[in-house]
């Protein structure tokens, strides 16, 4: 799975937090997050994380490319409600694909904590039909 993980400037600790915790599960994936949160999880986890641009210069829109792109199965985006960003529309722009091409999106601890979990008991399996995959491979 492709995971993205991102966090406004005031919501990094909680992301390091996250990925320290739920490390062996993150480790078995394709992590790519933007700039700054990348080079923070790499320094603070050891994980290895393809870094975009950090997200006020594009690097929101790159992982949104991706999902576009079907080339992206869960985003992790914990947000910073109480500040104003400056690249609100890129970030609105970013939930929107999500929400079009159906990625599970988390943007806070606790629903990043869930789809985590899920993804470690293998629930996931639903992505390879928008994968090519087929409908014979879904649980449902």
């Amino acid at each position: 799975m492709n995971i993205a993980l991102i966090a406004h400037d005031k919501k990094k600790e909680d992301i390091i937090k996250l990925a320290t915790a739920y490390k062996a599960i993150l480790e078995k994936h394709t992590l790519l997050a933007t700039g700054t949160t990348g080079t923070r999880i790499i320094e603070e986890t050891g994980l290895d994380v393809h870094r975009f641009k950090s997200g006020p210069l594009g690097g929101d829109q790159q992982i949104g490319a991706y999902i576009s792109d079907n080339k992206m199965d869960l985003v992790i985006f914990i947000r910073d409600p109480l500040t104003a960003q400056a690249h609100e529309p890129d970030i609105s722009a970013l939930l929107r694909l999500s929400d079009v091409y159906e990625i599970p999106l988390a943007t806070n601890v606790g629903s990043a904590e869930i789809l985590l979990r899920g993804l470690d008991a293998d629930f996931y399996q639903w992505r390879d039909f928008f994968r090519g995959k087929g409908r014979e491979d879904l649980p449902i």
